[in-house]
């Protein structure tokens, strides 16, 4: 099973901020406060934001699909 098979299976197609902070294993609050600095991986976890209403949420499979990403997890060494 892969990650995003797993994602898509515990949360669906659309993970909301606190569903995302979980997987990331950070508070919500804290989520929020760093996406709003600009660097690498906020860069790339904004690409997937969706905006519905007043609601924000990210998609699924593009998580997944940073999650997967080799340059995502390398450490820099």
């Amino acid at each position: 099973m892969t990650i995003e098979d797993t994602l898509l299976q515990r949360f669906g197609p659309l993970l909301s901020i606190a569903q995302l902070a979980a997987v990331l294993d950070r508070s919500p609050d804290g989520l929020r406060i760093s996406l709003r600095t600009t660097n690498e991986w906020t860069q790339r976890i904004n690409k997937t934001r969706l905006k519905i209403g007043q609601r924000v949420y990210f998609r699924t499979s593009q998580i997944a699909e940073l999650f997967s990403d080799e340059s995502l997890s390398d450490t820099g060494n």
